[in-house]
């Protein structure tokens, strides 16, 4: 489960290989506490090693800190993203966004519910909330990036500006579930094509 640990672990010594099974029970620990009610601030490796059932420094050995395995936690959390098949620009963006806001694991709403407020409030669970969108932000910007080159957008497209009309909508359907008329399932289509009409070459 290479994916589960940060580029910013520091490097491990030579001696015995990693336990797979450790970095899943560490991983689902902090989600599963997380997902309790747990506050990220007081959240401690303490208590994520007892729910683990592994010693502090089996974490230390993975993880440089809390932040370092809270990003990689909720990474896991929100799943791959599905890879644009790229026949063309309309098909891909409708398959990103249909992923934008949805997760099949259960914790994932109670968890980000919690975790979006302090977005605004706390500088270092902003740079977190960064470092989980960004991954999904970029493969849009490169659909959008390619459209330009291939023609079918067009030159002058603010791509940055692009993103969030098309991810707007979704976020405040799905996280706030803001219009209850509106049909869940055809939204991605109904938001890309309405957003196509104004960033298409013509």
């Amino acid at each position: 489960m290479s994916d589960m640990t940060s580029q910013a672990e520091a490097p491990r010594s030579p001696g015995r290989p990693r336990s797979t099974r450790a970095d899943e029970a560490i991983i689902e620990a902090t989600l599963d506490l997380l997902a309790e009610g747990a506050k990220i601030e007081t959240l401690s490796i303490e208590a994520i090693a007892s729910r683990a059932g592994v010693g502090k420094a089996t974490i230390y050995r993975r993880w440089s800190g809390k932040d370092a395995l809270l990003r990689d936690a909720l990474v896991i959390l929100k799943g791959t993203p599905p890879t644009p098949i790229g026949r063309s620009v309309r098909e891909d963006l409708v398959l990103l966004l249909g992923a934008v806001g949805r997760n099949t694991d259960p914790r994932s709403e109670k968890i980000m519910s919690c975790l979006l407020p302090e977005v605004n409030r706390n500088q270092d669970r902003y740079e977190l909330y960064q470092g989980i969108v960004e991954p999904r932000r970029a493969r849009l910007r490169e659909v959008l990036e390619r459209g330009i080159r291939t023609g079918e957008l067009r030159a002058d497209l603010d791509v940055e500006l692009a993103l969030a009309l098309l991810t707007g909508p979704m976020l405040i359907q799905r996280v706030l579930r803001w219009h209850p008329e509106l049909d869940d399932d055809a939204l991605p289509e109904r938001v890309v094509d309405g957003v196509l009409e104004g960033i298409r070459a013509r």
